[in-house]
Order: C-alpha cells, then sequence, then structure tokens
C-alpha cells in the first residue's frame, strides 16, 4: 500500500506598503514562507514582475527543488550501487516561455551536476545512475499534475 506523506507551509505576503493592491505599482510582491521548525524562507517575484532581486522567486524554488531532489535521489543510489561521491554541484538552468495572456510554463530544465567519485568507483555506474535518480525524484514525477484550490476569502 502507499504510504502518504504531508507537507504544510505557510506563504504570508508582506508587501502591503498601506494601500494594499489599489494598483499594480502600490504594493511589493515580498512573502515570506514559514514551514513549522525551519529557518524562514523570504520570496518576491522576480525582478522582470515588480519583485526584489535580493529574495527568492517561485521559479528559483522550482529549479533548486528540482535540482536537489535528484541530487539527494542520485546520492542514495550511489551509496546502494557502492559509488563513493566525495563532493556534488549543480549549476541547473531553466527555460521558462511566457505567453501573450501572461501566463508562462518552464518548457526544460537541464541539470548539470559536477560530481566526483572516488578512484575505485565506477564511473559508468556513476553516470548510469542519473536516469534511475530522475525517474525517483517525488519533484520530477510532480511538475505535470493537476493543482488543486481550496481559497478561504476574506473581506477586511
Amino acid at each position: 500500500m502507499a504510504k502518504e506523506h504531508r507537507y504544510t507551509a505557510t506563504v504570508t505576503w508582506t508587501g502591503n506598503q498601506g494601500g494594499g493592491t489599489t494598483d499594480y505599482k502600490a504594493y511589493t510582491r515580498d512573502y515570506d514562507i514559514g514551514c513549522a521548525g525551519k529557518p524562514l524562507i523570504q520570496g518576491s517575484a522576480d525582478p522582470g514582475y515588480l519583485g526584489d532581486a535580493g529574495r527568492h522567486n517561485p521559479e528559483d524554488m522550482l529549479l533548486a527543488s528540482l535540482s536537489a531532489c535528484h541530487m539527494l535521489w542520485y546520492l542514495h543510489l550511489c551509496a546502494t550501487n557502492k559509488v563513493v561521491v566525495t563532493a556534488y554541484e549543480d549549476a541547473a538552468e531553466g527555460v521558462m516561455q511566457t505567453n501573450p495572456d501572461g501566463s508562462g510554463e518552464f518548457k526544460r530544465v537541464t541539470l548539470k551536476p559536477r560530481i566526483t567519485i572516488t578512484p575505485d568507483s565506477d564511473a559508468a555506474t556513476a553516470e548510469s545512475l542519473h536516469e534511475k535518480a530522475n525517474a525517483m525524484c517525488f519533484i520530477a514525477r510532480s511538475v505535470n499534475f493537476p493543482i488543486e484550490h481550496a481559497a478561504e476569502i476574506t473581506s477586511g
């Protein structure tokens, strides 16, 4: 039987400059992401959408999530296949397309990990484990899923 895991996050908009969303330029896109027991993440929109370049945007976080999930699965698979990794760094790159109506989507993500293995580890096995890591990564398996909404609208 499948095992279910639940995650929670609180996203709080912090960009009300006093007038709320009275105008497109009247507010900042800043927000805080909170997960119980973990450091706060300060986010914003991409600077192209009036966001703060010094904060993570959703596109950054999606790319980082894909990269981190792949890395964690890859390291697990290396450990169980006797490939000893001593260093791993990924310079991931994502390409997003915006459409005339303002919507958009990622068209592709390329993971570019630089990995160091011990001399007695098999390089061919190390190379082949990327395909398996991609197949196992929870985030990579989820990028084309329906998004459900349970909005609560209050006036105040």
